[in-house]
């Protein structure tokens, strides 16, 4: 039976890209421009190639190719990373729960792994030790128990109760939002400023020193979640179904629970909470394309990037010489589009 999938014509045009990966494509190209080329400190369309031969680009002064390259470059593979990790684990996480309200940021996982990193900048400068080191593994630890303990609690009959799932997320994400206030009270002024505006995202600490300790983590998830794309489209048939085909549906679980902590715990530890990516982006290649995984998820990869590379240039631009925190643009931007989806979705049945 797997073979015959295998060979058949029509699942092979699944690996054809759409004319909508064609457009996302150009719109990564046009926002990559944007987000190198265009910012406070200097609007050149050419700065974003400027750093890749300093010496062709006379008209460009020292300190313009060293905010190019110290500051906007690692910003954008930053946003870039967080985008494709965000997007995925949304996908990972209805995929497994076969539901599409399942999100990381709803049901608690990204608050969870907060309360670990938050817990770490907080009593980081008591203990005198560099918490920032620290913060993905931790991170990670933090989304792995609560993904961890989410699943078993809203587990019913080898099923996923979704009403149970979606109430425990929310008494988590309550409980971990009164334990990070209750953190802030034993955090000084820096600690306290960090833990502020940490909370609503920000990809202004991106260097290349961070993301030299994170990116193989947000690697691994990417990796790791995309090699189970096959049968993680078969356990959106059914659980059972999965298992006459051959899935160890045991197994996949437990394997998409732990790239979901770790990309999601990566991602809290390098920017902070940024909410929506992972909840709207599946909806909208859903509508795109269809559920099927393996044309639907390259397609929500190159969303989430969309996603972000725009939230995190509005944020740059819109207060300049300030700058807004990302996950304040994300929720403007993706609120009324989840809204605008439920009403359509419930006008259409």
């Amino acid at each position: 039976m797997i073979s015959l999938v295998k060979n058949n014509p029509v699942q092979k045009m699944c690996y054809l890209p759409s004319r909508w990966h064609l457009l996302c494509a150009l719109a990564i190209m046009l926002l990559t421009t944007l987000s190198i080329g265009f910012g406070p400190a200097g609007w050149d369309w050419r700065l974003a190639f400027a750093w890749l031969a300093p010496e062709h680009f006379g008209q460009f002064d020292a300190l313009q190719i060293q905010v190019v390259t110290q500051i906007r470059l690692p910003r954008f593979i930053l946003a870039v990373l967080v985008g494709a990790v965000l997007a995925q684990t949304g996908a990972a996480t209805q995929a497994l729960c076969r539901n599409p309200l399942a999100d990381p940021s709803i049901i608690g996982i990204s608050a969870g792994a907060a309360v670990v990193a938050v817990t770490f900048i907080a009593f980081g400068a008591q203990f005198n030790f560099q918490a920032q080191h620290y913060l993905p593994y931790a991170s990670f630890m933090g989304a792995l128990t609560v993904t961890y303990l989410l699943y078993r609690i809203a587990r019913q009959h080898r099923q996923i109760n979704i009403t149970t799932l979606i109430l425990v997320g929310v008494a988590v994400n309550a409980l971990s939002f009164a334990l990070i206030g209750l953190l802030s009270f034993y955090a000084d002024d820096s600690a306290l400023r960090l833990i502020n505006y940490w909370t609503m995202g920000s990809l202004a600490g991106a260097n290349w020193r961070s993301l030299m300790e994170s990116t193989p983590l947000l690697i691994l998830s990417l990796v790791g979640l995309w090699s189970l794309r096959e049968p993680m489209n078969l356990l959106l048939v059914g659980e059972s179904q999965a298992q006459y085909l051959g899935v160890n549906t045991q197994q996949l679980k437990i394997k998409i629970i732990i790239f979901v902590a770790l990309g999601v715990g990566a991602v809290v530890a390098l920017t902070g909470l940024i909410g929506f990516v992972g909840l709207v982006v599946p909806h909208i290649a859903r509508l795109m394309v269809g559920p099927h995984l393996r044309i639907m998820m390259p397609l929500c990869i190159m969303l989430g990037i969309i996603v972000l590379l725009l939230s995190d240039w509005l944020a740059r631009v819109l207060v300049m010489p300030a700058e807004l925190p990302i996950g304040i643009i994300t929720a403007l931007l993706g609120a009324p589009l989840f809204i605008y989806l439920i009403l359509k979705s419930k006008k259409e049945s």
